[in-house]
């Protein structure tokens, strides 16, 4: 079982896993070949970098833009640090940035017409980032259940798909099954909840 990808650029990279970490090959001119750039690739745990299409925010469910706005905030938030928004709009460059410098990538479904289940495709986008991601040591979800998990019903299925560094991802995660612990919108009040005055 294997997983990787090709991404154009400045320089031709190989972004491969063959079940034993993953590694990152770039294209030598001089050589004619590729050459192993980085071996085992380990995504940092913690980030400051998301990567959303932003412009989809109003049809997002609660926890997407809940999440999003707690980043927003920066240290005035919740999450007490300023965070970077990135949205190359290309999933094996968000994938290779994220390899390279950590992060968090979202593409949830929403509410409009045909993305209620996501738009990437399960076998054949999702499956294979969420190999090489986590042979990184990073985390792949549909927001609640693990991607490499899902059983496919059939070969076009789309899924929501969030990956990148592992405890961001759970963080989203809980966005979505502990909405206790996040709090709730309430606008005369700002926000508030359990464990949120």
């Amino acid at each position: 079982l294997g997983a990787g990808f090709f991404i154009y650029g400045p320089q031709l990279a190989l972004v491969l896993s063959l079940g034993s970490g993953t590694h990152v090959f770039v294209f030598s001119t001089r050589l004619g070949t590729f050459v192993q750039a980085y071996e085992s690739r380990i995504i940092p745990q913690r980030t400051q970098e998301f990567a959303i299409n932003a412009a989809n925010y109003r049809h997002w469910d609660e926890a997407v833009r809940l999440y999003v706005d707690d980043c927003l905030e920066g240290t005035e938030g919740p999450r007490e640090k300023d965070f970077n928004m990135r949205w190359i709009a290309s999933l094996v460059a968000d994938c290779y940035r994220i390899l390279m410098r950590g992060g968090v990538f979202l593409y949830p479904g929403d509410r409009r017409k045909g993305y209620g289940q996501g738009r990437l495709r399960l076998v054949y986008e999702a499956n294979p980032i969420a190999y090489l991601i986590e042979q990184a040591g990073g985390a792949a979800t549909d927001a609640i259940t693990r991607i490499l998990e899902i059983e496919p019903e059939s070969l076009h299925q789309r899924v929501p798909m969030i990956f990148g560094s592992a405890r961001e991802v759970a963080r989203i995660t809980r966005y979505h099954t502990e909405p206790s612990n996040i709090g709730e919108r309430a606008p005369l009040f700002s926000r508030r909840g359990l464990f949120r005055a």
